[in-house]
């Protein structure tokens, strides 16, 4: 019987087919996450066709990819992936695919910058040595570099869009310019001891040093790790003594480990409340604004200064999330 890896290696071999001249009407781009699909479409515009892999509620710590998925990254002109360990079971296919095609890991300047010694914007990982935190999504300011990147991997494809992709870009980061804006604005109103962020696992610590906050996770940078009992006791220890009066769920991770926290804070005589519940590793459903980068960025925002006590619009940044 072959192995996993032997049936990788074999499916690729048997599904790659020659590439169409890249002179044809759009670039076909397969993206792991919709994070990295929606800058890519934003981006693109309608010189791409974008494909993301990992839909809403889907962890990619543990997304494992399909023999569909296998099909549709060999036929990609291009796969852009985050890198940094966040496609941890996909890791090693899509460095295989490397050799056959054009595969970007949009996050691979910083990591080279970062490993080299140099400045960088990543955090590194609380549980491996020599790894840094893969959330840089979190981050608008650090998420603008991650677009450049991604139009700089567009355009070497297809150099006759360059100007429609630089365009198309500044006018995304003048987006994400006002999203750092308005998420710094949104949490000077949250008074200052309340400024704690307590969600299922580490994804966001990115987000709290953008915007001012102290974040515990429940879970580690990674789904995949376990919470102990005596974590849970030690955030509910914090939480009481701290009177922090709201935490979060997140749209891809159970909930277990919150409900966890509410209930025994609860037993202390307390009160938690559940502040509502955010995109963590994977955006709002599709055709929503809450399915776009800026949409999800927006809604955390939005949700947390409320819960922590902001006296911020529900509706957000651009007056366009759903209202509950």
């Amino acid at each position: 019987m072959l192995t996993r890896r032997e049936l990788i290696g074999a499916s690729l071999a048997a599904l790659a087919v020659p590439k169409a001249a890249l002179a044809q009407q759009k670039l076909n781009v397969v993206a792991t996450t919709g994070m990295i699909a929606d800058t890519v479409s934003r981006i693109g515009g309608d010189a791409v066709d974008v494909r993301g892999l990992m839909g809403p509620g889907i962890d990619p710590h543990s997304y494992r990819q399909t023999r569909s998925d296998i099909v549709t990254m060999t036929r990609a002109d291009i796969v852009l992936w985050n890198g940094l360990f966040l496609e941890a079971q996909m890791k090693d296919v899509l460095e295989r695919l490397a050799k056959r095609q054009p595969v970007v890991a949009v996050s691979d300047r910083l990591e080279a910058a970062a490993r080299a010694g140099g400045a960088t914007p990543l955090i590194a990982h609380a549980e491996y040595h020599d790894a840094f935190d893969p959330h840089i999504w979190m981050d608008p300011a650090i998420w603008g570099g991650i677009a450049a990147r991604t139009a700089e991997a567009l355009t070497e494809l297809r150099p006759d869009d360059a100007a429609t992709f630089d365009a198309n870009l500044a006018a995304f980061q003048a987006d994400l310019d006002a999203l750092t804006a308005y998420g710094l604005d949104a949490m000077d109103k949250v008074p200052e001891h309340r400024r704690v962020l307590v969600t299922a696992h580490d994804a966001f610590s990115y987000f709290g040093r953008a915007f001012g906050l102290e974040v515990h996770g429940v879970q580690g940078i990674s789904t995949n790790s376990e919470a102990g009992l005596h974590r849970i006791r030690e955030l509910v220890e914090m939480l009481a003594e701290r009177e922090i009066k709201a935490v979060f769920v997140e749209s891809s991770v159970s909930d277990r480990n919150i409900r966890a926290l509410i209930e025994g804070v609860a037993a202390k005589g307390g009160t938690l409340s559940l502040g509502g519940q955010l995109y963590s590793d994977a955006m709002g459903t599709a055709g929503t604004y809450e399915g776009t980068y800026v949409g999800m960025l927006d809604h955390n925002i939005t949700t947390i200064a409320r819960a922590l006590g902001a006296d911020v619009p529900a509706a957000g940044l651009n007056g366009e999330l759903i209202q509950s």
